[in-house]
């Protein structure tokens, strides 16, 4: 018995000497001013102490190594699922495009043509806008996203404006370098017609290295929106719910993996009655969240 107290107390000796170089990089970080916040290190404020802290969503646990020796090892709390991972979402239109028909008009090039800067969308009979609708899901998809730790880029932040050219919304995502992105639309089909469809880039140049990702995540897509929110596939557009298009801007232009889905038909009365509940929008916007997250957790 004598035996163990002593070990213990030796133990404890130990670890009361533990000095600060024992917490590693982190401890170097905040000896030259600066403290770790999480996976960078950020500057001290003013007259802020100096303490050798590690990230945030480390913690550090003592631990017997030999007989009598302590040592500090970190017990990391499980990472968010899209953490360091980028998505580009395009919320198709804006509310007030038609407000300026000598903007959204001028001609651009869409990679293989010309075609028009932007357009107003489409509108279910009742009046309710795709601008809105596209807004709407793409504010609750970017909620979604971050909460699994993703950084979001989006090509409009509000829907009150004029724009961006589709050209724009295009290259705003490919200097972010997104990992993935989606274009959200509804469409404006025949009354008769039901549905969603994914459409996918052809290759054109600038995009062929994105074409095979590209469906990759489509079909992940296609799979996820159909089971989650019971929308069929399109009885009027593509095949099985897929159609490769070559006369849009945000897919020939795009130089990361990126699909546009048509969420449904507005111009149908049993899909604009869908498409313009609230949570409606947010089980879509939850489909394609997991889409997202089931492409890139398996591409790493």
């Amino acid at each position: 018995m004598v035996l163990v107290v002593a070990l213990i107390l030796a133990a404890c000796s130990s670890f009361a000497a533990v000095s600060t170089p024992a917490f590693s990089s982190a401890a170097g970080a905040a000896h030259s001013g600066a403290r770790a916040t999480g996976p960078r290190a950020t500057t001290l404020a003013a007259g802020e102490a100096s303490s050798p802290l590690l990230p945030e969503d480390t913690l550090l646990a003592p631990t017997v190594v030999g007989s009598n020796r302590l040592s500090l090892v970190r017990d990391r709390r499980p990472a968010l699922p899209l953490t360091g991972s980028v998505v580009g979402i395009d919320p198709g239109h804006n509310g007030r495009n038609w407000t300026d028909p000598g903007f959204i008009n001028q001609l651009i090039w869409n990679g293989r043509e010309e075609e028009t800067c932007d357009t107003t969308g489409t509108q279910t009979d009742g009046g309710y806008t795709e601008a809105q609708f596209n807004f709407n899901v793409a504010s609750f998809l970017a909620g979604d996203l971050r909460a699994a730790g993703a950084t979001v880029v989006l090509t409009r932040s509000s829907n009150d404006g004029v724009g961006p050219c589709v050209t724009t919304r295009s290259a705003i995502i490919n200097r972010a370098r997104a990992d993935v992105a989606i274009d959200i639309h509804a469409d404006g089909g025949p009354a008769d017609g039901r549905g969603f469809a994914i459409l996918e880039p052809v290759a054109d140049g600038v995009n062929d290295r994105v074409i095979a990702a590209s469906a990759a995540f489509g079909r992940i897509l296609l799979e996820r929106y159909r089971t989650l929110t019971g929308m069929p596939i399109s009885t009027y557009d593509g095949v099985a719910g897929i159609a490769e298009r070559d006369n849009l801007a945000g897919l020939n232009l795009t130089t990361v993996p990126k699909v546009l889905i048509e969420c449904g038909n507005m111009r149908n009365a049993i899909d604009s009655a869908l498409l313009v509940r609230t949570s409606f929008q947010q089980l879509a916007a939850k489909a394609l969240a997991q889409a997202i997250t089931q492409y890139l957790t398996a591409r790493d």
